[in-house]
C-alpha cells in the first residue's frame, strides 16, 4: 500500500469507529482507493492491463469457434468524457463485456415452481453479500431447467448480480456447485482465467459502480439496469497479479472492518447494559431522594453521565426511570408542610356528590376498594392511592356508523386513537363525523381534558395526552376515552404523566382483553386504575422536575445527533478527498 494511502487510512480507522455509519463508509473508501490503484503499490515487473485483453480476445474467438458462446458485437471505444479518474500505468479502462465472457440473464417468464422438483431455482430473493443462500428457494423440473440452462449457465465461481428491483446491485460470487437455473432478475457474468473473480465482485460492488448502475435505471413497476448497460459500463482493469494483490489487501482491511464492527456492538451494548443496571438499582431502592442508598445509585449514573448518554437507546430508558421515580415519590422530597392527598380527596368528593345531586354527572356503580394486593408499590405518607374513577370523570366517545336519518346535524373534527399519541396530541390528520346537535355538549374536549386510548396494538393500549383547545371546537371517537377533572385546581398534568409510566401502562396490559397482537380496556378497566396521589404541592413540583428533565433528554438526544452529524461529516470530508 502506498505510504499516503495507509496514512490516510490508519488515520481514519478512529474516525470510522466514532461515525453511525462510519464503518460502512470506511469499507466504500477501501474499494474506491483499490479501484484508483491506491490500495497497493504498482510492480513494474507485471504485463499491462493491455496484454490480458489480447489473452481474453483470443480466448473469446476460440470458445465461438467450438460454439460454445455466441460472438459478441464489438463494443465502442471508452471516451475520454467517460472516465472519471486517471489510472496507474500498466492499468486500463475497459467496458465490462470486454473482460467477460458471457453476459446473460435467466429466464424472462416465471416458470412453474415449487418446493420439489429437479433443478434449483434462484431469483434475487436468495442473492446476499456471502453468496447464494437457500432460504426459500424452489425447484423447477429437468425440462425447464434445460431450456434455462441452455442460455444461462451459472457455474461455481460466476458473478451473479441483481439488477431488477429495489435490491439491484448486490453482488455475490456463485458458491453452489450443483447448476441450478436463474430469472432474469439475476445477471449472470462469466469471466475468464485472465480474471480474478474477487477483483470483479469488489469491482462491481465499489461506490463509483453502484452509483452508474443506479443511476438512470429503467422501467415502470419494477426498475432495472439492462444487460446493454453492464456491457457497456467501465471498470478500472489492472494487471492480474496486482489484482490478486488488491484483493489479498480488501479482504485484510474488510476483516479489520469487521473486528471494529463487533467492538463497536460490544462497546454500544455494554453501555446500554451498564445503564439499565444502574437505572434499575436506581428504581430498586427503597428508600427517599435524600437517604444514602439513593444516593449512591444516582452518584453513579451522574459520575458515568458522559460515557451511559452516548446512545439514543439509553436516554429512552433515562425517560422511563424518570417516570417511575415520579410516580414512586423519589424524584423530589417531601414537603411536611403540604396537605396531604387525603384533604384534596374530601374536595373532589363534595364536589362529585354535588354534580351527582344535579344530575351532571352519572352515578357509577362503586368498584371494590383498593386492596394492599392492587398497589403496585409502596408510597410516602402523605401520599394516597385511590382508583382512576375517585378523581376524574370518564367517558366514551362518538360511535361511528349510527343511522342518524331525521335528526338535526353538525358536522365537527374528531379525535381518534392515531391523533392520541404518549404525553402529546398528533394533529397533522384531523377527521370529521356528524352528530346530533343535542350531543354536543356531551361529547365536546373542553381545556385540560385527559385523552386515554381503548387500545388497539400493544403500544396503544392506555395512551394518554391533555387536549388544550387546540381548535375552537373538537369531540372524541369511542375508542378514545375522555377524563375530566372534578375541580379546577386539580393536576390534570401529573394523572398523564402517572398513565404514561410503566406501573399504569403494566396494570393496562394486565387488565387488557387480549387477541393476537391486540389489547383493549373498557371502561370499567379504566376506573378501576390503581392510581398514586401525592399532595397537590408535591405535584407541581413533580410535574415541574419532570419537565426540566425531560428537557435535559431532549438535550442530550440533539447532542447525539449534534455529534453524530459532525462524526458522519467528517468522515464524508475524508472521503470526498478521495
Amino acid at each position: 500500500m502506498p505510504d499516503d494511502t495507509a496514512l490516510l487510512l490508519e488515520r481514519h480507522f478512529d474516525t470510522a469507529f466514532a461515525a453511525p455509519e462510519g464503518v460502512q463508509k470506511l469499507r466504500e473508501l477501501i474499494l474506491t482507493l483499490a479501484m484508483q490503484g491506491k490500495l497497493v503499490p504498482q510492480d513494474p515487473t507485471d504485463p499491462p492491463a493491455s496484454e490480458l485483453l489480447k489473452e481474453i480476445e483470443a480466448e473469446k474467438q476460440r470458445l465461438v469457434k467450438e460454439g460454445k458462446i455466441k460472438k459478441a458485437k464489438p463494443l465502442p471505444e471508452i471516451q475520454p468524457e467517460e472516465v472519471p479518474y486517471e489510472l496507474p500505468d500498466g492499468w486500463l479502462w475497459v467496458r465490462l463485456g470486454m473482460c467477460l465472457l458471457k453476459i446473460t440473464d435467466g429466464t424472462h417468464h416465471s416458470p412453474p415452481n415449487s418446493e420439489v422438483g429437479d433443478f434449483l431455482y434462484i431469483s434475487a430473493k436468495n442473492i446476499k453479500d456471502n453468496g447464494v443462500l437457500l432460504e426459500n428457494a424452489t425447484f423447477v423440473s429437468k425440462r425447464i431447467h434445460e431450456e434455462i440452462y441452455s442460455r444461462c449457465d451459472p457455474e461455481p465461481g460466476n458473478i451473479l448480480y441483481i439488477k431488477d428491483g429495489a435490491t439491484t446491485g448486490i453482488v455475490t460470487i456463485n458458491n453452489l456447485e450443483e447448476p441450478f437455473s436463474m430469472l432474469s432478475s439475476v445477471a449472470l457474468l462469466k469471466q475468464p482465467t485472465q480474471v480474478d473473480n474477487y477483483y470483479l465482485l469488489f469491482a462491481l460492488r465499489s461506490p463509483f459502480f453502484y452509483s452508474e448502475m443506479r443511476l438512470g435505471m429503467t422501467g415502470v413497476a419494477i426498475t432495472r439496469v439492462t444487460l446493454t448497460k453492464l456491457n457497456y459500463a467501465i471498470i478500472p482493469f489492472p494487471p492480474l497479479p496486482e489484482q490478486r494483490r488488491i484483493v489479498a489487501k480488501i479482504d485484510e482491511l474488510m476483516a479489520r472492518c469487521d473486528e471494529l464492527e463487533k467492538l463497536r456492538a460490544q462497546r454500544d451494548q455494554q453501555r446500554i447494559t451498564v445503564h439499565r443496571a444502574a437505572i434499575a438499582r436506581l428504581l430498586d431502592t427503597t428508600t427517599q431522594p435524600a437517604t444514602a442508598d439513593f444516593g449512591e445509585a444516582w452518584q453513579f449514573i451522574t459520575h458515568h453521565f458522559g460515557d451511559l448518554y452516548t446512545v439514543k437507546a439509553n436516554v429512552a430508558e433515562l425517560r422511563k426511570a424518570i417516570l417511575q421515580l415520579a410516580v414512586m415519590g423519589k424524584l423530589v422530597p417531601q414537603a411536611p408542610n403540604d396537605p396531604p392527598a387525603r384533604e384534596l380527596l374530601k374536595e373532589i368528593e363534595v364536589e362529585k356528590q354535588r354534580l351527582m345531586k344535579e344530575g351532571k354527572i352519572r352515578i357509577q356503580k362503586p368498584l371494590p376498594e383498593l386492596t394492599q394486593e392492587d398497589t403496585p408499590y409502596d408510597v410516602p405518607d402523605s401520599w394516597e392511592w385511590i382508583r382512576f374513577e375517585a378523581i376524574i370523570d370518564i367517558s366514551s366517545g362518538v360511535t361511528k356508523g349510527r343511522k342518524l336519518e331525521g335528526r338535526k346535524l353538525v358536522l365537527l373534527p374528531y379525535l381518534r386513537v392515531a391523533n392520541v399519541q404518549r404525553s402529546y396530541l398528533d394533529l397533522n390528520v384531523i377527521k370529521e363525523i356528524e352528530i346530533p346537535t343535542e350531543e354536543l355538549e356531551r361529547y365536546s374536549l373542553q381545556t385540560e381534558d385527559l385523552l386515554i386510548t381503548e387500545g388497539g396494538d400493544w403500544d396503544k393500549v392506555g395512551r394518554t395526552a391533555i387536549w388544550n383547545s387546540e381548535l375552537p371546537i373538537c369531540i372524541h371517537q369511542n375508542h378514545v376515552f375522555k377524563g375530566r377533572k372534578y375541580l379546577e385546581r386539580q393536576n390534570v398534568y401529573w394523572l398523564e404523566k402517572y398513565l404514561n409510566s410503566m406501573p399504569a401502562r403494566e396494570y393496562f396490559a394486565g387488565a387488557s382483553k387480549q387477541t393476537t397482537n391486540l389489547a383493549s380496556i373498557n371502561k370499567t378497566q379504566l376506573r378501576g386504575c390503581p392510581v398514586p396521589l401525592p399532595p397537590l404541592s408535591e405535584q407541581h413540583r413533580i410535574v415541574a422536575k419532570i419537565d426540566q428533565l425531560m428537557a435535559l433528554c431532549d438535550q442530550l438526544e440533539a447532542n447525539i445527533e449534534t455529534t453524530t452529524h459532525q462524526q458522519t461529516k467528517l468522515l464524508h470530508a475524508v472521503v470526498a478527498e478521495v
